[in-house]
């Protein structure tokens, strides 16, 4: 299975990190922190593909890579 793209971006209005993958259908989640969104990526993403079809069947092992950016200005 090839590896799936996950993009997450900080938005500092909501304080959340939101993301989104055009390799799930349906993938939009945010979380607080990177390390909860990962936990909540790894549920979602297996499920989503299932639900669309796109789980080839007997697949475990789902390779996704989590890409984030993020805006900060350094202290003076």
């Amino acid at each position: 299975m090839r590896t799936v793209i996950v993009e997450a971006e900080w938005d500092a209005e909501a304080k959340v990190w939101v993301a989104t993958s055009d390799d799930v259908p349906g993938l939009a989640t945010e979380a607080d922190t990177i390390d909860a969104l990962r936990s909540k990526l790894e549920i979602m993403i297996p499920e989503l593909l299932s639900a669309n079809g796109a789980l080839p069947e007997g697949v475990l092992d789902i390779p996704y890579e989590l890409r984030s950016t993020g805006r900060a200005a350094l202290p003076a």
